[in-house]
């Protein structure tokens, strides 16, 4: 028997790590990263899909028999903005997995395929890392509220706006005059000019948001654009 004490095997992190580990390690980081950022991005046309068929049903519905009241296409716009800031918040998840992606494709395989391995992001791999360890939101809610409502909302809320306004000409009869539209917006004792001024002031109130967000500066589409603006990346 030996007097010498048995020695414990060698913790992980003393192990060299070869080349092909280390690439091998990034390629399944990279397609774990790409599978999440797919499964939110699923998620997002979801949420799309249930503000597309609920404004379909709402103008189908109220076309459907002109003693429906019109004042129905206007409350669908509050329906709809709550799938606006689910999908905006469904989005901000999205971002973090989307931009881990982009990280990885534009400094390394990028120059991978290239055959220039010079990183345009010197310290990216240290940014992944920490990103790993301390997740961050790439964009704030109030972007991603604009990014979608550019994207998808806005054409939602006019195309209801618009059927609103065919609705007051057609229902019940066709209107002959722009007072006789005017007429028809009282809901009850709610006179018509507070509707209208409720509905426009709503459809304002969106394009202004979008061009605040469009001011504060978008984040960038799911295809176009590289992870080169580090602002929202923890170091």
């Amino acid at each position: 028997m030996s007097d010498q004490p048995d020695c414990p095997p060698p913790a992980f992190e003393e192990y060299p790590l070869t080349r092909p580990e280390y690439i091998s390690a990034l390629v399944h980081f990279y397609r774990g990263e790409m599978h999440r950022s797919q499964v939110w991005r699923t998620r997002l046309d979801t949420t799309t899909n249930w503000a597309v068929v609920t404004t379909a049903a709402t103008i189908s519905f109220t076309f459907g028999d002109p003693s429906h009241p019109h004042i129905i296409l206007l409350l669908a716009n509050l329906i709809i903005t709550v799938f606006l800031f689910h999908e905006a918040r469904r989005f901000r998840y999205f971002a973090v997995y989307r931009a881990r992606v982009r990280m990885l494709e534009e400094n390394f395989f990028l120059p991978l395929l290239r055959r220039d391995l010079h990183s345009p992001v010197r310290d990216w791999g240290g940014r992944v890392a920490t990103d790993l360890d301390q997740p961050k939101f790439k964009t704030t809610l109030f972007q991603a509220v604009g990014f979608r409502l550019s994207r998808n909302y806005l054409w939602i809320f006019l195309l209801l706006f618009i059927a609103w306004i065919v609705k007051l000409f057609v229902h019940p009869t066709q209107a002959t005059s722009l007072g006789v539209i005017y007429e028809r917006m009282a809901v009850g004792p709610i006179a018509g000019w507070v509707v209208l001024l409720s509905g426009l002031t709503f459809l304002g109130g969106m394009m202004a948001a979008l061009w605040a967000a469009w001011r504060a500066g978008l984040p960038v589409d799911e295809v176009r654009g590289l992870e080169k603006d580090l602002e929202h990346w923890t170091v």
